[in-house]
């Protein structure tokens, strides 16, 4: 389960780029009832997704040379140089060097060795998003890679997440969870992408997942408002009734009713 007790290699912070930050405001406002507060003058447009007071995303307007609309997710850290080196060393790239975030922390961005781009934070006075798995902010990630073993080897390396195997109707699903961890921990999962003739025609990528209440109602707002729907709202026993979109400007994410455990 995602927490914002944050541990080393769990998510804890996430964002979006996008071509055009009003209108996603606008779009994020209808489905999840984000309110979007500035940065400061400082920041480069950059601003705080907030939802009854709390911050559970962050977003600015990006351009095309920085990459296609998408929510980036970011792990959590302790030394964030260290774990670009290992990136490194483990076949991935450094997109971005570490850089300090004023007193905010520490910030690089990464990518896998399959090419998938990541993020990490290095918490400083911003520890990580104040709400997890509450209605209207971040519950899961999902990783759709080529490889599963290898995608499991990476990530181990260089964030010590652990895998393991749940079976469920079809096959069977990769859990993610911290180092040390125990069921509880599990915040994500690892799907082989071709697996999913949706994910295969547009690539590997982290797949953000937003706790809500009423999927159905979520779909139909995202179409109303200029959203795309790339898997309708599906119940899988067990786990919840879920939904994939993507917002007006092309960024992926998915949307959940999660059962009650047990």
């Amino acid at each position: 389960m995602l927490t914002t007790r944050f541990v080393d290699g769990a998510p804890n912070w996430i964002d979006l780029g996008t071509p055009e930050i009003d209108g996603a405001v606008s779009f994020y406002n209808g489905l999840f009832g984000w309110q979007f507060q500035s940065a400061g003058p400082d920041t480069g447009g950059y601003g705080f997704f907030r939802l009854d007071g709390r911050t559970v995303a962050g977003g600015m307007q990006t351009t095309p040379e920085q990459g296609p609309p998408s929510w980036n997710v970011y792990f959590k850290s302790e030394d964030a140089q260290a774990t670009a080196k290992t990136a490194e060393q483990a076949h991935g790239s450094v997109l971005a060097q570490p850089m300090d975030v004023m007193d905010r922390g520490r910030l690089a961005v990464l990518s896998d060795q399959a090419g998938v781009t990541f993020g990490i934070w290095q918490p400083g006075a911003t520890k990580g998003v104040e709400a997890a798995s509450d209605p209207g902010a971040l519950c899961w990630v999902e990783l759709y890679t080529p490889d599963i073993a290898a995608a499991a080897a990476f990530y181990h390396k260089v964030l010590g997440l652990e895998t393991s195997g749940v079976p469920f109707p079809g096959g069977t699903y990769t859990c993610v969870n911290p180092a040390g961890g125990d069921d509880d921990s599990v915040f994500g999962g690892m799907v082989p992408l071709a697996e999913d003739p949706a994910e295969a025609q547009t690539g590997a990528y982290w797949l953000p997942y937003f706790e809500v209440e009423d999927p159905d109602a979520v779909v139909e707002k995202a179409q109303q408002t200029g959203g795309r729907v790339r898997m309708p709202a599906t119940t899988l026993e067990g786990v919840g009734r879920m939904a994939k979109l993507a917002d007006p400007y092309g960024a992926r994410f998915a949307v959940i009713r999660s059962e009650p455990r047990g």
